[in-house]
């Protein structure tokens, strides 16, 4: 799980409510009305966009950007590199007997395959096939969010002009005149705090995530191509460490040892 996108919407949620109840006004930000226009007319807009089939899979999207943890490159380097090691001294077919106890799912298709004696050009296909699927599916999720951020601030704006047309309907009795601006108001606050606390940054979460996935099936793919073909285990390990930032290939160098 990722702590810090928990904490950055718990913070941000809090600034606002603190900063509304310091003025000692967080119970005129609550408007059932326009709780009504903007939740309930973003999520019709948004049954109107997508197929039902992908809504009802938004909230795994939502668990992806907020539990998923990046796996560490380095392990999976030290993994691949013993892994090379293993089919170098005792040849590849031996690697059937570790697939138990490796851990990743993308590692065992691959390390099967290699170990099947398939066509190395095939493996690849399959294996980058597999990693460009993956990237769909993560840019659909995060159109989705980007589609439900675009359209919460717009029905905060129908709201505020539902709100002006009640007040200007009513400009003969002042008491209707407060409500009509408060609708006109709150609605295109919630509009611009869901797009802004909730669905933009759960978005941008997402495309970082699928950033970091991307690399780790790369260096895992990399590695099997690498160890089908024979290479030795300190080239698979200098051809993995190029994937690295400068700053963690010595780290690396050294968990691979």
């Amino acid at each position: 799980m990722d702590i810090g996108t928990i904490i950055g919407l718990v913070v941000a949620v809090v600034a606002v409510c603190a900063s509304a109840l310091l003025a000692g006004q967080l119970g005129s930000m609550i408007d059932p009305m326009s709780i009504m226009v903007v939740i309930g007319g973003t999520a019709g807009a948004v049954l109107a966009c997508f197929p039902l089939a992908r809504i009802l899979k938004v909230h795994a999207v939502a668990m992806k950007a907020l539990f998923w943890s990046s796996p560490d490159p380095k392990s999976i380097i030290a993994d691949l590199v013993k892994y090379a090691e293993i089919a170098r001294r005792e040849g590849i077919l031996s690697l059937e007997n570790h697939v138990a106890n490796m851990n990743d799912p993308f590692i065992v298709r691959g390390i099967k395959m290699a170990v099947d004696g398939t066509d190395p050009d095939l493996i690849k296909t399959i294996m980058e096939t597999e990693i460009e699927a993956m990237m769909d599916r993560h840019s659909s999720g995060k159109y989705m969010l980007d589609t439900m951020g675009r359209l919460a601030p717009a029905f905060g704006m129908i709201g505020t002009l539902m709100g002006l047309i009640m007040m200007l309907n009513n400009m003969d009795d002042p008491s209707a005149i407060g409500p009509g601006m408060a609708v006109a108001l709150i609605t295109t606050l919630y509009g611009a705090m869901i797009a802004n606390m909730i669905t933009g940054p759960l978005a941008e979460k997402l495309a970082a995530r699928a950033s970091e996935e991307v690399l780790f099936k790369t260096i895992i793919m990399t590695g099997v191509m690498s160890i089908q073909s024979g290479d030795n285990p300190r080239v698979v390990q200098s051809k993995l460490l190029t994937f690295l930032p400068p700053s963690l290939r010595e780290s690396a160098d050294k968990e691979a040892a």
